[in-house]
Order: structure tokens, then sequence, then C-alpha cells
């Protein structure tokens, strides 16, 4: 399971980095404990954007209700394995 969350984990790095076009940072270096409002700058439209792909890449619904818990890469991560775990 720990394979699956640091794989997850890896994945939401680079799409963030990709979509935010990040630089100086890849999904190696990006702190999967970082707050992504208060420490990387992200607004709620970058979420919006970011869930959608996310959304498309593994197949899973992100309730809009849900935005505001996704704070760090890692709990995105955990929330995906848990939609993906539970068939949601």
């Amino acid at each position: 399971m720990t394979n699956d969350i640091t794989q997850t984990v890896t994945r939401i790095a680079e799409i963030i980095i990709n979509e935010l076009k990040l630089e100086d940072v890849t999904p190696q270096t990006f702190d999967p404990d970082l707050d992504l409002v208060d420490e990387v700058g992200i607004d709620s439209m970058d979420l919006a954007t970011i869930a959608l792909v996310l959304r498309d890449e593994y197949g899973i619904r992100i309730d809009e209700d849900d935005y505001p818990k996704l704070t760090t890469v890692r709990i995105i991560a955990e929330y995906i394995n848990t939609k993906l775990t539970s068939g949601e």
C-alpha cells in the first residue's frame, strides 16, 4: 500500500507542477506535506483545475465540498486511493 501512495503522491506532484507551471521543482523534490494554499499559493481556480485533471487521470469523482480538505499532495493521494479502493 505504501508503494501505491508513493506513486500517487509522485503523479499528483507532476500534475500540480505541470498545471501551475512551477519552476525549479520536480516531483521528487516537491514536499508532499506542503500546504498547497498557504505555502504554494494555489487559489480556488487552480484547485478546481487540478481536481478536474485528477478526475480524468484516476476516473474518480471529487466533490466540490471536498476541495477545502485537499490541502496537501499527501492528503490528495490518500483521498484518491480511498476513492479507488472503495469503488466510488
